[in-house]
């Protein structure tokens, strides 16, 4: 009885910790941002002096030698900032990149830098900074405002590294007197961004932040950049552009100011809710603690009051939920699961004599049951349709990348340039690999693949068919493949299952290595080995992706990168196939797959397949693949007509 009644005590205090624990969360969030605060605009400090340097030096590059006094300037200012935030931890790594600095300032004071360069060794060094900002992440935030103060400080820094950008592209533009080269193409997209980051700032801003926002768009100077943007808007066919170079620079630093203004004015703003938000959270922290007592003591009282009344009608509730959650539901669950209609579930009895709350609770338990078995008819309907739709996508897939390659084997065929053959060999390449990816939609679903059927196929035959389904084939050597033939019904699948494995052999291994494939007789079974020397798989992983190949596992559980396992899986099931993954000696990972004899034929065995396999692990040509592919093409097309 003890325990009974101390458990509703417990979850009030629990509740109280809870709340305290926000409140402790809310102080160290608070003191938090006002620390990042700080840091941030040093950062945004360094960031405002980095574009003015990299301005003055765009235009410097551009021809105009009146910014070398400037640009010696804002080096020295830049350098000063520097040496402020070189102990700042967050930033270590980010300042690690201005070790090329002096290399690039060189080449600028020797005239031998490239403008184009040079803008973007600024532009690449500026964004890691603005990356950097410790005050960067507002999705830790508890508090709202604290969140949108956050999100317009990052707004407002990227639409004034966009202007900023903006400026001194078109400072070194107006310079040299019209755009080059794909300039033009970049003063438009840096005006996107900045629009974009602008609208940003707007929605996670206050009124006040917004109207000194549109102030600073108002002046005269902000009209006199719009003015020039105009002008450079009408130079995109490279005409000569009447910008003086100078009086641009002169408007372009006042607007900037003027947005570096109101983006110390916003991060003061946050600063300031940061304070308020640490305030409260400390005198709250004190105001709980004392309910927390006070609210413990009397919950204990009220527990031992209503103890008595609940604990009878409890049990018995207790007891009737049991027999819901080991018995009916899950036998209702199963019905469901199997396409069985099952009748609606029986209502829970209510105690006799039972209070209120506990008549609550047994309505609740009637809708949670109610509940389980919709979701039930949802999940079996949900997989249905899935399955079906995944059928009916993979079919269409299939149709029209079969008219594909039909097309472009007529187009390969009347094709004499080697260079067009080639070309139209990789889209062949391509299309079946595509057919491929149509065809394990339909396995995953367990549909069978409408491939025809055609006659026997060689063990080097079937190996040439998977890796014609491969992207990275000429890395695969083929080391020995002994004889035998494989009857053609199973031949397109063993094909597509033998695929799946080597592109994952290729996936998880380096792209210097190759992937090995051989092939051998055990008695009346033929095995197949591909080996890779990659990465390799933890015994954990390599035990689940075993369950995978087996069947054990069902393919919506499991992540997207998985699907190749559930496709070999399903296919071997299908075959009566072994597939086993091992450790390969050395690193990497062996797959092997063992092919029962009712797959083979009883002909005569065939040679050895060593020196064509030796043959065909050489380098091929485009003409060389796309001939094995039209030939094996043309066996399938022959069963099919038989």
């Amino acid at each position: 009885m003890a325990v009974v009644l101390a458990v509703p005590t417990c979850l009030l205090l629990v509740i109280f910790v809870l709340a305290v624990k926000s409140q402790v969360a809310l102080y160290r969030d608070a003191s938090q941002t006002r620390a990042e605060i700080g840091v941030s605009l040093d950062i945004q400090s360094l960031v405002h002096e980095l574009q003015a340097e990299r301005g003055t030096t765009n235009g410097l590059l551009g021809g105009d030698e009146r910014y070398r006094s400037q640009m010696v300037s804002a080096r020295e200012r830049v350098d000063a900032v520097r040496r402020q935030l070189r102990n700042e931890p967050v930033v270590q790594s980010t300042l690690q990149q201005f070790n090329l600095l002096s290399g690039t300032r060189a080449d600028v004071d020797s005239n031998i830098a490239d403008r184009a360069k040079t803008l973007r060794f600024y532009t690449t060094a500026i964004t890691a900074l603005i990356n950097a900002d410790p005050a960067a992440d507002t999705t830790t935030r508890g508090d709202r405002q604290l969140r949108d103060g956050l999100a317009a400080v990052q707004a407002l820094a990227q639409a004034k590294e966009s202007a900023a950008l903006e400026r001194s592209l078109l400072n070194g533009v107006f310079a040299v007197g019209s755009f080059r080269r794909s300039e033009f193409l970049q003063f438009t997209e840096a005006r996107a961004v900045r629009v974009a980051a602008i609208d940003r700032y707007r929605k996670a801003a206050t009124a006040a932040e917004r109207t000194a926002l549109d102030k600073a768009f108002s002046t005269p100077s902000a009209k006199r950049v719009d003015a020039a943007e105009t002008e450079a808007e009408g130079g995109a066919d490279g005409s000569a552009l009447n910008v003086d170079p100078a009086n641009w620079w002169l408007a372009t630093g006042a607007l900037d100011n003027d947005l570096y203004g109101v983006q110390l004015g916003v991060a003061g703003d946050v600063s300031a809710r940061a304070q308020t938000l640490s305030d409260q959270a400390s005198r709250s922290l004190i105001l709980f603690h004392v309910y927390a007592f006070l609210a413990a003591a009397l919950v204990a009282a009220a527990t031992l009051l209503a103890a008595r009344s609940i604990t009878r009608p409890l049990d018995a509730l207790a007891q009737e939920a049991d027999e819901i959650a080991r018995n009916r539901l899950p036998d209702t669950v199963v019905r469901i699961q199997s396409g069985e209609i099952p009748t609606p579930p029986e209502p829970v009895a209510a105690p006799r004599r039972g209070a209120r709350e506990i008549t609550e609770v047994v309505a609740a338990l009637r809708n949670v049951e109610r509940t389980a078995v919709g979701l039930a008819t949802e999940q079996a309907v949900l997989r249905r349709n899935t399955s079906e739709s995944l059928a009916n996508l993979g079919r269409r897939n299939q149709g029209l990348i079969r008219r594909q390659l039909g097309l472009i084997t007529t187009l390969e065929n009347k094709e004499l340039d080697p260079e067009a053959l080639g070309e139209l060999f990789e889209l062949d390449h391509l299309a079946t690999r595509m057919r491929r990816n149509a065809e394990s939609l339909l396995v995953l679903v367990d549909e069978r693949t409408p491939r025809p059927r055609t006659g026997t196929a060689s063990s080097l035959e079937l190996v040439q068919s998977a890796l014609g389904e491969v992207e990275q084939y000429r890395r695969v050597a083929v080391a020995d493949i002994d004889g035998c033939r494989v009857r053609g019904h199973a031949v397109a699948e063993l094909s597509h299952l033998l695929a799946e494995l080597v592109e994952n052999a290729l996936s998880f291994s380096p792209p210097d290595e190759s992937v090995d494939i051989h092939g051998w007789r055990d008695g009346a079974e033929y095995c197949l080995a591909v080996i890779d020397h990659g990465v390799g798989m933890n015994p954990a992983d390599l035990a689940r992706s075993n369950a995978r190949l087996a069947g054990e596992e069902a393919f919506l559980v499991a992540p997207t990168r998985f699907l190749g396992h559930y496709v070999v899986g399903r296919l071997a099931g299908r075959l009566g196939v072994e597939v086993l993954l091992s450790d390969t000696p050395g690193g990497g990972v062996s797959a092997l797959v063992t092919l029962p004899a009712r797959l083979l034929t009883a002909d005569a065995a065939e040679p050895s397949f060593a020196a064509a396999a030796a043959a065909a692990a050489k380098p091929r040509t485009p003409q060389q693949v796309s001939s094995m592919l039209n030939g094996f093409r043309a066996g399938v097309a022959r069963g099919e007509s038989r």
